[in-house]
């Protein structure tokens, strides 16, 4: 069995997710695949997560992927969170999505939709979605037209509102395939699907998701991988189960833990300063917390335990501060707050993140500041 130390690990993931080295497929979609999918919670935190790593680009390049060549999908991903991933793996990630188990339905019986009603919902979204992209609104109208009034019931809480019962089912339709975000109308959302997409059987999608997962996050237990999509841990001990000769085991510093089969070694060092955005996947993904966040960092940079509500500075595969980027016109004032002292001979690597932030961003200057960082978590 291989044995690793947690110094391993980091350089492995680092250069997994393209934050160390040259990236293997130097395009937005190979970028996407390194990280198993870029969350999308925040949009320009998205773009500053695939910018970052793919050298010379700006969101521009970002953008077109998404709404003109059509190499990457926003859709929702694990957890019902926003995700940009590959077009060509949609179906992998469609398949295997569909095939998590519910951990049942966070509604009062009252407001929860039946699985025929689901059923329906999914089905009216797939007939609605067949024409132009619709903005949410006439989504709404649309799934009421084809089932009956009581999916457009205000009974759903969310963002201190109530929504039409059927959005219940949103992230159902994500997973068969049927709904993924088109291009943006002004500043309105819109939803659109690919008609010829057939999401693969769990059979064949499992094993295929779960590679690019340990690809990007390995070695991880099976209860991290059930963290990861909030699934049953004794389900995704079945599915590491069937993947067989796929995964094997390696012990980390006296802890088991499993990778892809085919993984190379990972040679090179894990030297870096890296700004990172918003819900960034190397961070919302890296498990153990603590291997990531120790000490302070853990106090300052998550939320209840959380990663990805705070922007982070990581050295050498490490937390060591927050920052925040302020912009004004074309003009970007990045502050970074470090939580120790960083050597003056690595003070222009994060000049140079701060530089490259701007450039992502498309701004005309960048400034550097090392202060404290005064707003609070998705600022």
């Amino acid at each position: 069995m291989q044995r690793l130390s947690w110094d391993d690990v980091r350089t492995r993931r680092l250069r997994r997710h393209g934050l160390v080295g040259v990236p293997t497929e130097a395009t937005p979609a190979g970028v996407v695949r390194a990280m198993h999918g870029a969350h999308a919670q925040v949009m320009s935190a998205a773009e500053l997560s695939i910018g970052l790593r793919l050298p010379g680009s700006t969101r521009t390049d970002v953008r077109h992927a998404l709404w003109h060549d059509r190499s990457l999908t926003k859709t929702f991903g694990p957890r019902g969170t926003l995700h940009i991933v590959p077009s060509a793996d949609l179906a992998v990630w469609t398949g295997a999505l569909a095939a998590v188990p519910s951990r049942g339905s966070p509604f009062a019986p009252d407001v929860r939709l039946t699985a025929g009603q689901r059923t329906e919902v999914v089905a009216a979204v797939a007939d609605a979605l067949l024409g132009p992209p619709l903005t949410i609104e006439e989504l709404d109208a649309a799934v009421v037209a084809r089932t009956g009034p009581w999916a457009g019931d205000l009974v759903m809480p969310a963002f201190q509102v109530m929504w039409p019962r059927w959005r219940q089912a949103v992230g159902d339709a994500a997973a068969a395939g049927v709904l993924v975000f088109g291009p943006p109308r002004g500043r309105k959302v819109t939803y659109t699907r690919d008609p010829d997409l057939v999401p693969l059987p769990a059979e064949a999608a499992l094993p295929a998701f779960l590679h690019g997962y340990l690809r990007a996050f390995g070695p991880a237990s099976p209860a991290q991988f059930a963290r990861w999509l909030n699934g049953p841990v004794d389900w995704a001990e079945e599915v590491f189960g069937r993947a067989g000769s796929e995964v094997e085991q390696v012990e980390v510093e006296g802890t088991t833990a499993w990778v892809a089969a085919d993984e190379p070694e990972e040679a090179g060092s894990s030297a870096c300063v890296r700004l990172l955005p918003y819900f960034d996947a190397f961070t919302v993904g890296f498990a153990p917390r603590e291997v990531l966040f120790p000490g302070r960092a853990a106090e300052r940079a998550l939320a209840r335990g959380q990663a990805g509500n705070y922007p982070v500075v990581v050295v050498d595969g490490v937390v060591v501060g927050v920052w925040h980027q302020r912009r004004a016109g074309r003009r970007v004032v990045v502050t970074v707050e470090l939580l120790e002292d960083l050597p003056g001979s690595r003070r222009p690597e994060l000049e140079g993140q701060a530089a490259r932030v701007g450039e992502v961003l498309e701004a005309a200057s960048t400034e550097l500041v090392l202060g404290p960082v005064e707003v609070g978590p998705h600022a």
